[in-house]
């Protein structure tokens, strides 16, 4: 096959979003350019090894190119704004007629690519273990366009997989952190994202109720709040949250991950994901900010909708310890004392009113000691803990002591200590 495999994409170009291979340099390592080849052979490799990916990586890789790209085709599926009869759709079937090639190209018939034709069946070098989502869904969609007869039913999987899930980061991943600086920021994926539901979180019914229906409200584009998750900590504000995502990331939900030193980032975040045909919601883990810190002040103005800023397709969710965010001291307080502040009643109205921004607030209580004893049975019959009952209740009660009170995270703890000792 010698100097043939010359594609001349469309859409799926040299040019797509983050780091995908150039097919110029595909092209030379299948025309028999021995480093190139060399170079694709690592780079599929650790495309392998980063999403635990056995059989035919050839395969699963360019199914990884098609979900990954993001072009002016890809971009208007995800937006539901593709018409079979429109341009786009015809003048995409030319790149599909070369995926489809590629897709039933065998490898092992091309001379002279010993290392890409052994990838083809490729075992792992190290112990097999589940892949992570992102690779469930490349595995699951690489079968269905292995499956394709004709171009036509390739062309119907491609497009219902962007209609559905869309395409880039945003298709494959349901939770994403930020990365780099101000000035070059990147919103970047969370490969193994806690893969926590709500059922694991045992009580708590009502907070798990008012959290799931304006959640529900804002994926139906209906009203829907902030909301603030407080209460003590380990008794599972942030799981709550976590849980969305198992629920909700079909329906188009993501979540973005905004740690304190990245919460000056947020205008640049909410400019970046609001062009994006998917409801994100902006998670503040541990929100709070002390007595001389101001940052509060551009939450506050985010919160009430500064220009620019609101989307019905953004929320924000945030956790924290204290109902009032905000440290106040007794000087808040001294009304009828000169403390360089004339109206000592405004500057604590203004601290205290971070926490009204949200229109929905949810308490996380410490459960009492039934409620506890009750979680640390439900989790020890969960994980198949043979112990005697009243064992289970004293070493309960001695954990809890010694471990940060009557908590789910401390009964969580329990078990994983009972497991590796019992």
């Amino acid at each position: 096959m010698g100097n043939t495999f010359c594609p001349n994409f469309l859409f799926f170009t040299d040019a797509p979003c983050g780091d995908l291979p150039a097919w110029r340099d595909t092209a030379a390592a299948v025309n028999g350019d021995k480093d190139k080849e060399a170079a694709l052979v690592r780079e599929m490799i650790s495309f392998a090894a980063e999403f635990s990916l056995s059989g035919n990586l050839w395969q699963h890789w360019l199914t990884w190119i098609l979900m990954m790209h993001e072009n002016a085709f890809t971009l208007a599926c995800e937006r539901k704004a593709i018409d079979p009869d429109s341009v786009l759709s015809k003048l995409v079937q030319s790149d599909y007629e070369s995926f489809l090639t590629l897709f039933r190209l065998d490898l092992r018939n091309i001379p002279g690519l010993a290392g890409l034709s052994a990838l083809t069946s490729y075992d792992p070098p190290f112990e097999p273990y589940q892949p992570n989502h992102a690779g469930k869904m490349i595995l699951d969609l690489s079968e269905k366009l292995a499956q394709a007869k004709d171009l036509r039913s390739f062309s119907a999987v491609m497009e219902t997989y962007y209609k559905d899930q869309g395409t880039g980061i945003y298709g494959m991943y349901k939770a994403f952190r930020i990365g780099g600086t101000p000035g070059d920021f990147r919103i970047v994926p969370v490969a193994d994202s806690t893969d926590v539901c709500f059922d694991d979180l045992i009580g708590l019914e009502d907070q798990k109720r008012t959290l799931k229906a304006n959640t529900e409200a804002f994926l139906n584009g209906g009203h829907a709040n902030n909301v603030l998750l407080y209460g003590d900590s380990g008794t599972g504000k942030s799981t709550s949250i976590h849980a969305l995502m198992h629920d909700y990331f079909d329906r188009g939900l993501r979540l973005v991950e905004l740690s304190k030193q990245d919460r000056k980032m947020l205008p640049q975040v909410l400019a970046e994901i609001k062009k994006r045909n998917y409801h994100f919601i902006i998670f503040l883990d541990d929100l709070s900010f002390e007595e001389n810190e101001s940052d509060y002040k551009e939450l506050k103005a985010m919160l009430e909708g500064a220009l620019e800023t609101r989307s019905d397709r953004v929320l924000i969710y945030a956790t924290s310890n204290r109902r009032h965010l905000i440290r106040e001291t007794w000087n808040d307080r001294k009304d009828m004392e000169y403390q360089d502040d004339i109206h000592h009643s405004d500057t604590m109205e203004e601290k205290l009113s971070l926490a009204s921004r949200f229109g929905v607030t949810i308490y996380y209580p410490k459960p009492v000691p039934k409620e506890y004893l009750n979680i640390v049975h439900e989790l020890s019959a969960r994980g198949g803990i043979d112990i005697d009952e009243k064992e289970l209740n004293d070493l309960a009660r001695k954990w809890e002591l010694r471990h940060g009170g009557m908590t789910g995270r401390a009964a969580s703890q329990l078990i994983t200590w009972l497991k590796g000792n019992y």
